[in-house]
């Protein structure tokens, strides 16, 4: 019951998301959304997904968001441009070919997947023989997927790094109306 609950409100955040169109509103709602995501990975049992998706999902992007808005507006403009277009079709193509992917995974629970003939019985086994560490999951973690879990450490943190240097680097214009002009200011030199 609580699973049919939380995807609900993931839905109804969802659609909020896409129609409203003040970004400090999206922001605090895309925070919500990956809070409501990582109660779901906890519900899974899937406790070290749901820390990466709080930390991340409702940390360190909501962070980043409103930085992006404090050095921009707070209203998304919407143009029906060629671009527009261009992005939906690739976003179509990109999600058609995630959907294709997927039908060559095992089915869900498949007690014949290869993850549960081979790797599970190794992991349950070995791994206290192998790396001394009483607790599956952190041995896991920690050894068998060490160099895995550094390169998602190291992707996070340089996307953190591009998006500062981006938001740091380039120069924000802001247009005034003056009378019915358009004036440029902060940082045009001449």
């Amino acid at each position: 019951m609580i699973d049919i609950v939380l995807l609900t409100f993931l839905v109804v955040v969802g659609i909020a998301i896409a129609r409203v169109r003040n970004l400090l509103a999206v922001t605090m709602l895309t925070g919500i959304y990956s809070l409501l995501v990582a109660m779901l990975f906890v519900l899974l049992d899937a406790v070290d997904v749901a820390l990466t998706e709080a930390a991340v999902g409702a940390g360190l992007l909501v962070i980043l968001m409103l930085a992006t808005i404090s050095l921009t507006t707070r209203k998304e403009k919407v143009h029906a441009t060629r671009q527009s277009i261009m992005a939906l079709i690739v976003v179509t193509v990109t999600g058609a070919a995630l959907i294709y992917a997927t039908l060559d995974m095992p089915r869900f629970g498949d007690p014949q997947a290869p993850a549960h003939v081979h790797l599970s019985p190794r992991f349950t086994q070995d791994s206290p023989t192998e790396i001394g560490i009483p607790n599956m999951v952190t041995s896991v973690l920690a050894s068998y997927r060490g160099i895995d879990t550094l390169g998602e450490a190291v992707v996070i943190f340089a996307a953190a790094v591009g998006v500062l240097l981006v938001l740091g680097t380039g120069t924000v214009r802001r247009r005034r109306d003056r009378k019915g002009e358009g004036v440029e200011e902060a940082g045009e030199k001449s």
